[in-house]
């Protein structure tokens, strides 16, 4: 019997050990907050947290289609179940109406809420703990200011053990540090002020980790991966790599051009579709010329991924294939990308030598097939050229074929898609 109970103090006392060290690490960094509200409002300081949260695109994932700006209610899909966004307009039962700048600091720089529970990564609190003070709190006055809504912020609904705040102290133990500066983008060249300013915008508010890094099994990315490309999970886009000139690197674009992608959402050497236009659309086209350049200066700077020493055998797709998709492209796509795949510059983007469509993971350009591609309406381009959607009009085998010859045509050389690609593809289901 003293064996036993020997042995059971001896479980619990470890497991009271491990317990105070996830709540240490859970605390850390943290200072106590301040009794009362010290932030004076300004006229000046709205204008600037607007222009901020606007920069974070804080209002994509905090308003629903239709709803109240930043009332919250919009569900985000993760592997683990979803996420439900809440809401920040000043209402003071609902939103943050009772919450002081120190506490949406908190919030923003170690992921913590009023009540001081641990809040779920999907707000990219890995990211905005990069955000100085006064940042914060120019977007907190902002938000402040917006009109208040009374919508009921929902519950999550997350399978267990996720569903736990303990699991999600383990994943923040291990995967999370408040204040961390990353180092992704750091180059062996001497930075500038603007350098700085970029890479305080792109691995902060801008967030661009997020999708551009691959994330591990438990929705964690690291530093040491960051902008090396990733399958944004459950929206099953490709987010390609932006230290890789074969994906969406842009080391050898004029910096105009980065700019301009950034803010107009076309550039001659490629535009955006899927959730980038989303991003350009609702946030990165009301960069300031300063910011965006600084943006595109980062993210020039980045360190390249090394070439692959001895790249992946170039197999021929079948000839009854390209034969196909042959078909399918001279009655539904010359017309606008050409009979040669080149294109009509300023209105439809050119095939031949298109590296989104030579990308080894065909997911983009299947989708695009099947849901259309459109570019984000921007005040440099207001009126863009779309692609209609071919899912309700094409097959699997025929979306199959023509994506296999767009990929083998032209000089282009890349994989061909086999129909459970497309399947997977209509399905939003991981290539």
């Amino acid at each position: 019997m003293k064996r036993i109970l020997w042995t059971l103090s001896s479980v619990l006392a470890a497991v009271g050990i491990a317990a105070a060290a996830l709540v240490t690490l859970n605390l850390r960094g943290e200072e106590p907050l301040p009794a009362a509200e010290t932030l004076q409002s300004t006229p000046a300081l709205v204008a600037r947290g607007e222009y901020l949260a606007r920069v974070g695109n804080c209002m994509a994932c905090h308003t629903t289609q239709g709803g109240a700006p930043f009332a919250g209610g919009r569900g985000i899909e993760t592997p683990f179940g979803v996420v439900h966004t809440s809401n920040l307009t000043p209402d003071p039962a609902q939103g943050i109406g009772s919450w002081t700048s120190a506490e949406f600091w908190r919030a923003m720089h170690h992921g913590r809420s009023k009540d001081g529970r641990l809040l779920y990564p999907a707000f990219p609190y890995p990211n905005y703990t990069q955000v100085t003070r006064a940042d914060s709190d120019a977007i907190f006055a902002y938000l402040r200011s917006v009109p208040p809504a009374s919508e009921p912020n929902r519950a999550h609904a997350l399978r267990f053990p996720y569903s736990t705040q303990a699991a999600l102290g383990v994943w923040r133990a291990l995967f999370f540090a408040p204040g961390a500066a990353s180092t992704a983008g750091d180059s062996a060249s001497t930075k500038t002020a603007e350098y700085d300013r970029g890479a305080y915008l792109v691995n902060g508010l801008g967030h661009c980790t997020a999708c551009h890094t691959p994330r591990n099994a438990l929705g964690a990315t690291a530093d040491a991966k960051a902008f090396n490309g990733g399958l944004i999970p459950v929206q099953n886009w490709y987010a390609p790599a932006l230290n890789a000139a074969a994906e969406a690197g842009v080391k050898e674009w004029a910096t105009d051009d980065v700019v301009a992608l950034l803010k107009t959402g076309v550039a001659p050497h490629g535009s955006v579709l899927g959730p980038m236009a989303e991003v350009v659309f609702r946030s990165t086209q009301y960069l300031t010329d300063a910011d965006a350049r600084a943006m595109a200066v980062y993210l020039q700077a980045l360190p390249q991924q090394a070439a692959r020493a001895t790249p992946a055998p170039y197999t021929a797709p079948p000839a009854a294939a390209m034969a196909r998709g042959g078909k399918v492209y001279e009655q539904q796509c010359a017309q606008c990308h050409g009979d040669a795949g080149q294109g009509q510059a300023g209105a439809f983007p050119a095939l031949a030598g298109n590296r989104a469509v030579l990308l080894a993971d065909p997911t983009n350009t299947v989708r695009v097939v099947l849901q259309g591609g459109y570019l984000p309406a921007t005040a440099g381009n207001p009126r863009p050229h779309g692609m209609p959607p071919f899912q309700q009009t094409l097959g699997d085998e025929d979306v199959a074929a023509v994506t296999t010859f767009v990929r083998n045509s032209w000089g282009n050389r890349a994989p061909g898609v086999g129909t459970i690609e497309v399947y997977r593809a209509r399905e939003r289901r991981g290539m």
